[in-house]
């Protein structure tokens, strides 16, 4: 698995609800990379109090006493590398739902798009009805093909102009494919 990630961090998100419209928010959201720390999670007592961790991570250390207690404050997420197959370890997701308020999946360039496939797996097959947020190499060129297949967070890198990606949502008033977050637009009589 991969597990590098860059320690870019942008202190705002661009949150966009399936049944709402997109807006700004402060990145409560620490990403870690795992290979820190000598294996311990950074401390969640001083700065960021939530940490996303890589599932690889979390596969081998859920058990732990201080990992669960994190987890069942609501202070630990996790994050899904592009190579990660998810559905050879649906159970754990699934146990997961109890405990995590937040999933992302990361982008480790942004001409990869295997991440598209996880936000997707994890809405359709996996029933996910949290929060799927994505990070890494996120540019505003992908945010309505991300809105389309189930992300409603996006971390973009820190050099993409926030105010930009928040008008992508606009672009559009007419869908001709369905997604997640709704049926395709019909066209009415007059238009056909």
């Amino acid at each position: 698995m991969t597990a590098s990630i860059s320690s870019q961090f942008n202190p705002n998100i661009i949150h966009f609800p399936k049944d709402g419209e997109p807006f700004l928010a402060a990145n409560e959201w620490q990403v870690w990379n795992g290979e820190q720390d000598e294996g311990g999670i950074p401390d969640l007592e001083h700065g960021a109090h939530k940490v996303l961790v890589p599932f690889h991570w979390w596969i081998t250390h859920h058990k732990n006493a201080d990992i669960i207690e994190r987890a069942n404050k609501g202070e630990i997420g996790v994050w899904f590398a592009a190579d990660e197959d998810i559905l050879k370890h649906a159970d754990l997701i699934e146990a997961g739902k109890k405990v995590w308020p937040i999933v992302a999946a990361h982008f480790p360039i942004f001409r990869d798009g295997r991440s598209f496939s996880t936000a997707a797996l994890l809405r359709d097959r996996l029933d996910w009805q949290g929060e799927i947020r994505a990070i890494g190499d996120v540019l505003i060129d992908q945010l309505l093909q991300g809105a389309r297949v189930g992300f409603d967070s996006f971390e973009l890198r820190p050099d993409q102009n926030l105010e930009l990606g928040l008008n992508q949502f606009n672009l559009f008033t007419v869908t001709t494919q369905n997604s997640w977050r709704g049926k395709r637009s019909l066209l009415n009589a007059e238009n056909a």
